[in-house]
This record gives structure tokens, C-alpha cells and sequence, in this order.
């Protein structure tokens, strides 16, 4: 026995001392290593822990008087709908519902919760918005739970937002018969495969009633999105990372500056409303989990409030909120980049010298060259130095400025494209000028683009009384036409407007008459 503890000892030291890190973790931004050079630090990506971010949000209910309480009122319960004994009201804190009881931390057992005010207005819908706010890009790492109380709603939807509340997508659809409320056929996460896992889906398993006080429990599924890719009980994480990395939409999905739940119909409690008892219908949530990670672009491990808001401790030469951006003074510099793979350490960027414009680059192989991808700001270039095609750099602000590069704004009419020289010009079309080439030259007149003029007072004048018009043409008197009324209309033996006939005609008539009566007289006095 003393001989196998002798011969295993070496084995155990070498297993306690083997890193615990045994698949993708991106826990460390750097790491001190020794080389023929020296200790040198190797840069890796790196991210924040999961944590529960319900400390952290800010809740904003709507519609303005949909939390019950004033003015006080009654309510029952769907368990026992005519036992009508408890009170909301919000002078009263022991009979307060307000919102922030959604994200409290609830001890000894007592439930707290808000609660919105009871179906008094049916048939008119009982519609509440929850908003939950962070300030910051959060990523999910798992699912996420909204506790209600007194019946789960029988139609809602989870919406997210990606730019703080300006605009909004759906997360997730769910209500007790999803065709009638959606017209979405019901589909479950575990139906998903690696194809589809993003696909917005509307769920029935959380909003029919079961008459269990115990099934309170509205979900988002994550972990089993993750565990597609990454196995049943998420043992291959390099398996979710990798995809992580080759799926821009997969990432993107998992991420989101503010959540909304949208109440649309509270719980029943069976397939009508009963509209004598109007009492039992309403919203009350106990709790909210959102276990999520500050997004920091893999330039971060840590992530801390600042001055009342979340901030990435940036790593990388990095900086700003969500490290998207480079510090002054390393905007040349090389650098590594955010990129899950190769793991388990992945890569920090490999050059940072987009101006702001862009926090992704990209390795053109054949070329040789590092590259910044998608620029922002209507820029373009290796660095995103240039301005796109139909803009021109402001003189006045730096490469960095958002607002670097203006808009030419050619017209389309006077222009021969939608491209200006790096003053704001454009080029114009024979006859066009102006920098936007919407005026004209004199001797031409604007018409949906720059034509010569065809008459003017001075060098082309209408002929025989016409007058000009627009510069356009000439309007002439009746008796003449042409493009500058140069010709007659009494030409060609046409009779003119006057009555008249023209001269010519007159002339020649008459000495065919006079030809024909001297050749009827020397015929009448031959011999």
C-alpha cells in the first residue's frame, strides 16, 4: 500500500498542479510567459463571469396608473374568485405593490410582488409594459425567469432591444393557443436544431392554466440553445464558442441592451372570462433572474458599476463602455483581437486602426494585410480612412469623428454621378454647375437637368414678331413657324391666315390667266 501511494504521489502532484481550465473559459486578457527574450505578456480574449444582473436593471412600467393601488382597490383570486378579501394600496406599504418588488430579495419566506391593477375595464384590453434596463450590452449565459403570482398571463411577448430602447425585436412569443393569438404554430426549443436555433418561436408550455399554484414560472430557454451545439449537459464548450465565432447571428441573438415584457392578456383560469367577476383578473410578478455577462468585445474580464452604470475594465489598448473602440495613441498599434478561436484562449484583435469606425478587422492572407471589416460612419478603406462613394471628408474634424465624412448630395439631374472631389463638388453635366450641380450656365435653362436655350433677347432672337418663351421656344404669329418663326406659313401656295392669297401664288396665277386669254385670242383670229 505505501508503495502505491510512493509510485502515485508524483501522478497526484502533477494532477494538482495541471490547470483547472479544461475547455474554453476566456477568464484572463493576459498572461506572463517566458521566452528566448524574456518574460513577455501573451495577450488572449477574454470576457467577464456570468452574473445576476437583477441587481442592476431598472424597471420602467406602462402604461401610468396600470400598478394597482390608487386609488386603493380590491382583488380576488382565480383559486378562490369570490373570496374577495385582499387590498392593494399604495399609501399603505403593507399593502403596496409597486414595481420594484419585482427585484427584490425576498427573506423569511414572504412573497412580494407588484401587481397591476384588476380587469375593471373589460372588454377593453388589460395591456402592461415592463421594461427592464441596464445601460449597458449584456450577453445571456442563462435562462431567463419571470415568477409570476396568481396565474401565469395566458398571451405575452418578450421583446429585446439592441440600441437602448430605440427600436425592438422579439425574443420570444407565448400564450395558451399560439395560432389564435400570432398565427405561429407552437414549436418547443428542444424541436431547434443548429440550422435554426435562432429562429423566434412562440411557446404554449408557460401560459395555460393548470390551476397549480406551484407552476409560476415563465421561461426563456438558453441553456438548451446552448446545449445544441455544445452537447446535453454543455461539456463542449469549444463547441459553442466555435459556432459563437462562425455565427454572427448567433451571438448577436444572445445579446441586448434592455429586455420588454409585453402583457397582453392576463390569466383566466379557464377558456372565457367571466365578466361578473372581474375581480380575479390581473398581473403580479415576485421575481425577475437575468443571468447575463457585461458585453466587452473579448477585451475584458472584469466589469464594474461606474458611476451608477455597468463599464467594461478594458484590456488591449481598449476603451469605452463595451471596450469597442481603441485608447488615444493606439490607434496604429498592433494589437490582438476578440475572436473566440483557437481555444481555449482565442485571439484579441490583430490590428486596431479603424478610427472608431470599426472594432473588427480581418487577415487578408494572400494580400498580407490586416484589414478593418464593416465601417461604420460612411467610411471604407484598409483603416476606414476614406469616405464611401457619394461622401467627402470634412475638413474641419478629425479621422475619428463620427462625422468625418458629409454627404456630396449631387443632384441627381445636373450630376454625371453621385460622387464629389474632396471639397464637395460634383460633376456636372454640359451646361450644369453649382456644387451640387443644380444650376445652369447663361444660354441654358433648367428643365429636370441643364438644356441650351433655344431663344433668347439677345443673340438668338425669334424672327418676324415671335416671342420668346422660357427660353424654351419661340411662339410665333400666325403666319410663320420654325424654331425661331423663320419660316412662313404662305409658302407653297397655302392660303395665309389673313384671307389672302400669298404673293407668289398671286403673281404666277395671274400670268397663266393672261397667257391663256392671248392664246384664246390668236386662235379666235387666225386665218
Amino acid at each position: 500500500m505505501l508503495v502505491q501511494v510512493t509510485l502515485l504521489s508524483p501522478l497526484l502532484l502533477l494532477l494538482l498542479h495541471a490547470p483547472v481550465l479544461t475547455q474554453a473559459q476566456y477568464d484572463m486578457c493576459r498572461s506572463l510567459v517566458s521566452t528566448d527574450d524574456g518574460a513577455v505578456w501573451e495577450q488572449y480574449a477574454c470576457q467577464p463571469k456570468s452574473q445576476d444582473m437583477k441587481d442592476h436593471m431598472r424597471i420602467r412600467v406602462e402604461p401610468p396608473g396600470i400598478t394597482c393601488g390608487n386609488p386603493p382597490e380590491r382583488f380576488c383570486t382565480l383559486e378562490n374568485p369570490y373570496l374577495c378579501s385582499d387590498e392593494c394600496d399604495a399609501s399603505n406599504p403593507d399593502l403596496a405593490h409597486p414595481p420594484q418588488l419585482m427585484q427584490d430579495r425576498e427573506r423569511g419566506g414572504l412573497v412580494t410582488y407588484w401587481q397591476t391593477v384588476t380587469w375593471s375595464r373589460y372588454p377593453e384590453p388589460l395591456l402592461a409594459n415592463i421594461t427592464l434596463s441596464w445601460n449597458k450590452s449584456l450577453e445571456l449565459t442563462d435562462d431567463i425567469q419571470i415568477t409570476f403570482e396568481y396565474g401565469r398571463p395566458t398571451v405575452m411577448v418578450l421583446e429585446k432591444s439592441l440600441n437602448y430602447g430605440r427600436t425592438w425585436q422579439p425574443f420570444q412569443y407565448y400564450a395558451d393557443d399560439c395560432q389564435d393569438a400570432f398565427s405561429i404554430p407552437p414549436r418547443r426549443v428542444q424541436d431547434l436544431t443548429a440550422a435554426n436555433v435562432t429562429r423566434v418561436i412562440c411557446t404554449e408550455d408557460h401560459s395555460r392554466w393548470v390551476g397549480s399554484k406551484n407552476d409560476k414560472v415563465v421561461s426563456f430557454q438558453v441553456r438548451p440553445r446552448f446545449a445544441i451545439f455544445a452537447g446535453e449537459k454543455l461539456v463542449n464548450m469549444d463547441g459553442l464558442y466555435t459556432r459563437m465565432e462562425s455565427m454572427k447571428g448567433l451571438r448577436d441573438f444572445f445579446t441586448f441592451t434592455d429586455l420588454r415584457l409585453r402583457l397582453l392578456r392576463p390569466a383566466l383560469g379557464g377558456t372565457y372570462v367571466q365578466r361578473d367577476n372581474l375581480l380575479k383578473y390581473f398581473y403580479a410578478i415576485s421575481n425577475i433572474e437575468v443571468n447575463a455577462r457585461c458585453k466587452c468585445n473579448l477585451h475584458a474580464s472584469q466589469c464594474n458599476m461606474v458611476d451608477g452604470n455597468l463599464q467594461c475594465v478594458c484590456d488591449h489598448n481598449t476603451t469605452g463602455q463595451d471596450c469597442q473602440r481603441c485608447k488615444k495613441g493606439y490607434k496604429a498599434k498592433s494589437w490582438k483581437a476578440g475572436s473566440y478561436l483557437p481555444t481555449p484562449n482565442g485571439t484579441p484583435n490583430t490590428y486596431c486602426e479603424c478610427y472608431g469606425h470599426s472594432n473588427r478587422c480581418s487577415y487578408i492572407d494572400y494580400l498580407n494585410i490586416v484589414t478593418c471589416v464593416s465601417c461604420k460612419h460612411n467610411t471604407r478603406g484598409q483603416n476606414c480612412q476614406h469616405c464611401r462613394m457619394g461622401y467627402y471628408k470634412n475638413a474641419s474634424a478629425e479621422l475619428d469623428d463620427e462625422s468625418v465624412c458629409v454627404e456630396c448630395g449631387c443632384n441627381q439631374m445636373g450630376s454625371l454621378h453621385d460622387r464629389c472631389n474632396g471639397t464637395g463638388f460634383c460633376q456636372c453635366k454640359d451646361g450644369t454647375t453649382g456644387t451640387k450641380c443644380d444650376e445652369c450656365f447663361p444660354g441654358y435653362y433648367w428643365k429636370q437637368g441643364c438644356y441650351q436655350n433655344v431663344c433668347d433677347e439677345e443673340l438668338q432672337m425669334c424672327q418676324n414678331g415671335g416671342t420668346c418663351f422660357q427660353n424654351q421656344r419661340c411662339i410665333c404669329p400666325p403666319d410663320y413657324k420654325g424654331v425661331l418663326c423663320q419660316h412662313s406659313r404662305c409658302e407653297g401656295g397655302k392660303k395665309c391666315s389673313h384671307g389672302g392669297s400669298p404673293p407668289t401664288a398671286t403673281v404666277t396665277s395671274l400670268a397663266l390667266l393672261q397667257l391663256s386669254l392671248l392664246t384664246t385670242l390668236l386662235l379666235t383670229t387666225a386665218p
